[in-house]
């Protein structure tokens, strides 16, 4: 910058030297032409002219280049700018992340610390139950427990468990090897689920065999072939594979929370060899699935991933293209442990393109804040094209072929997509880059209309016609029977027989309501469960 602000100087110098040296040149030649004979008044305009439109046009010259050194060095200084905001971006979101990092290493850490205290003060309250269970050979009158939960809270206290069992009957049978009797009771016992669960892993400790015992519980999974059992309607069969699910995560958190040499005891090579199998029995089954029909809840599917990561079972063939079937599962919640476990956290690009070309955007968003893919597939603007698919008109409707209920049902889709897009955005707290006020309007003039169009086609149901006590029904009276003859009436007696009171008189069939005939009673059967809009009824206490 000094040696261009020197140069600029010492041209300037110069340019304003110049007049000085044209008047030097005039007296000389002033000179010159005193001494000549011919005059050169002509020429000397002619060259005086020629040097001051050098003048101009060099000063006009520096002038530019003046302008133009003050441009670049504006650019300059906003481009430093902008690469030290950037610098300070960069620099914020690593100190974002690592105090994200500390905080999620604190909450392990007194995890890990508080788990430890419990379990100090929880063997140490066990092994004193256990000591006092019995005096001189005679059970204390006061003793809840009955034989066989001493057994198994002996067993859980000498693996070092964390604490006793509230459903001691879980381990009872997981000591018995009972798979069916485990189907029974979690199936009697689905309002503790949430208990039932969390103490399982502790329960399976209590096993010779904990693999083979998970294992013996996929019986029954898939259905025998030629049977009329329609899968998605069974309630008791959606129930045992949700249950079969459960028990393989069961399984994981148990391994999860062992060493390496313990592993063994756990999954024995019987028990990894018998997993490996089913998952070859399987494995073709998941072929027929249709990943529109499953939209992206398939048990089918999510209990395949489960064996496989449950059991590690490392065959080749087994792990072939895992990644299609995550699809099938993107909407459970434990797809994205899933998935990492599984070591196909690189297949995700790929699985959310295919989830928005089937118009699952929803489930895309969901899988890119899990995998950090947000910068590579914009929520925002997966969001936008969900909406934007959601309000397309069909061409049917936009001719005018369409019926009320297809236009309801297509309010009905743009309704249940802005439902979906505004707790997509409450979630991952979008709020900023996606406002809500625009979609919960709308979503309050669709809710108004719809209700507006059922009020409109509400209609008063008619009412069906009780006979009264005298046989008559109500608002018709008894046939006048004594009519006098016409003529055309004793024409057509000569040639057909009159009606006798026993013959059916055709007319209105609302009109021949006999007293003997009552009103039929519809009993509805009890306990039909909730039933929703696809035909399907299914018990909530399931899900699980």
């Amino acid at each position: 910058m000094e040696d261009s602000d020197s140069g600029s100087d010492s041209v300037a110098m110069l340019l304003e030297s110049t007049t000085s040296k044209i008047q030097q040149l005039q007296k000389a030649f002033a000179e010159l032409e005193s001494q000549r004979a011919v005059t050169l008044n002509l020429k000397w305009k002619q060259i005086e002219e020629h040097f001051h439109g050098l003048e101009k046009s060099l000063k006009r010259r520096f002038t530019e280049l003046e302008d133009q050194e003050k441009e670049f060095e504006m650019k300059t200084v906003q481009a430093q700018k902008v690469l030290e905001k950037r610098r300070a971006a960069v620099n914020a979101k690593e100190e974002a992340s690592l105090t994200r990092l500390q905080e999620k290493r604190d909450v392990a850490v007194i995890a890990i610390s508080n788990a430890l205290k419990k379990n100090k003060n929880v063997r140490v309250e066990c092994v004193s139950e256990s000591e006092s269970g019995t005096v001189n050979g005679e059970k204390p009158v006061d003793a809840v427990a009955s034989e066989s939960e001493v057994i198994v809270n002996k067993t859980l206290v000498g693996n070092d468990d964390v604490k006793p069992l509230t459903n001691p009957q879980l381990a009872k049978l997981c000591v018995e090897m009972d798979a069916s009797g485990l189907h029974k009771f979690i199936s009697d016992n689905r309002k503790n689920l949430a208990s039932i669960k969390e103490e399982m892993p502790i329960a399976l400790k209590a096993s010779r065999d904990p693999g083979g015992l998970v294992l013996d519980s996929l019986n029954g999974f898939y259905i025998a072939e030629g049977s009329n059992l329609d899968v998605k309607k069974d309630s008791n069969l959606l129930g045992l594979r949700r249950t079969c699910i459960m028990l393989m995560e069961c399984l994981s958190v148990l391994l999860a929370n062992l060493d390496a040499s313990a592993v063994t005891k756990v999954i024995t090579e019987d028990a990894k060899n018998r997993a490996k199998g089913i998952a070859q029995e399987w494995k073709p089954k998941l072929d027929d699935l249709d990943l529109d029909a499953s939209n992206g809840n398939s048990l089918e599917a999510h209990a395949f991933l489960q064996l496989v990561a449950t059991f590690g079972i490392d065959s080749d063939s087994i792990h072939e293209d895992l990644s299609k079937l995550i699809p099938m599962v993107s909407r459970r919640h434990q797809a994205a442990d899933l998935c990492r476990f599984l070591g196909l956290s690189d297949k995700m690009p790929g699985v959310i393109d295919v989830l928005v070309n089937n118009g699952r955007h929803i489930d895309a968003v969901n899988l890119a804040f899990a995998f950090e893919l947000t910068e590579q597939f914009s929520p925002v603007t997966l969001l936008k094209s969900y909406l934007a698919e959601a309000v397309k008109v069909p061409s049917t409707v936009k001719a005018g072929n369409s019926s009320p209920a297809t236009q309801n049902d297509v309010s009905d889709k743009e309704l249940s997509a802005l439902k979906a897009v505004t707790k997509c955005i409450e979630e991952h707290k979008l709020e900023n880059e996606y406002p809500l006020d625009l979609l919960q309007k709308r979503i309050l003039q669709l809710e108004k209309a719809k209700a507006e169009k059922k009020q409109a086609t509400e209609v008063v149901k008619p009412q069906s016609k009780r006979p009264r006590a005298n046989g008559v029904v109500a608002g018709y009276g008894p046939r006048n029977t004594t009519v006098t003859p016409t003529a055309d009436q004793n024409f057509y007696a000569a040639r057909y027989t009159p009606p006798t009171q026993y013959m059916y008189y055709p007319g209105p069939p609302e009109n021949h309501v006999h007293s003997f005939i009552g009103t039929t009673t519809y009993n509805m059967a009890p306990n039909h469960g909730p039933y929703f809009g696809n035909g399907f009824q299914y018990q909530a206490p399931y899900l699980h």
